[in-house]
Parts: C-alpha cells; sequence; structure tokens
C-alpha cells in the first residue's frame, strides 16, 4: 500500500514521468500506468473463509497425549 501510495504522489504532486517512476521504484512500467488509471485502491473484494483443519478431530487427544509427555522423565 505504500508503494503505491509514493507511485500517485510522484506522479501528481512531483509530475514525474512513468519512465522516471519507473526507474525510481524497480516497478513495471506497466503496473505504474495501471496503478494510476485507477481512481482508488482497491482491495481484495472477497475473503476466504477459514475451513477447518485436518487435525480439529483429534484436537482433544492431542492435548492430553502431549500432557502427558510433558511429564514422563527424560532419557
Amino acid at each position: 500500500m505504500a508503494t503505491y501510495a509514493k507511485v500517485r504522489r510522484m506522479r501528481l504532486r512531483e509530475g514525474l514521468s512513468t519512465s522516471e517512476i519507473a526507474r525510481r521504484t524497480s516497478l513495471s512500467r506497466n503496473t505504474i500506468k495501471a496503478w494510476l488509471r485507477e481512481s482508488t485502491r482497491r482491495e481484495l473484494s472477497y475473503r476466504r473463509e477459514a475451513g477447518s483443519k485436518k487435525l480439529d478431530d483429534h484436537r482433544e487427544w492431542l492435548r492430553q497425549a502431549l500432557e502427558i509427555d510433558a511429564r514422563r522423565p527424560r532419557k
């Protein structure tokens, strides 16, 4: 997000060309052109739902096994 704002500032306030911004930021000219075409920065349009984890069904058994193992003497 900071780079996006920096690119827009270089173009709008400092009046730099796309090529000069590309040199200074090490970004592609195509990326810079696309960013400047956008009126506002779009965030991700969706959020992925957190799915169940494979070990969720065994969580209690694992917790107990680790608890027992922690109390065992070292070799």
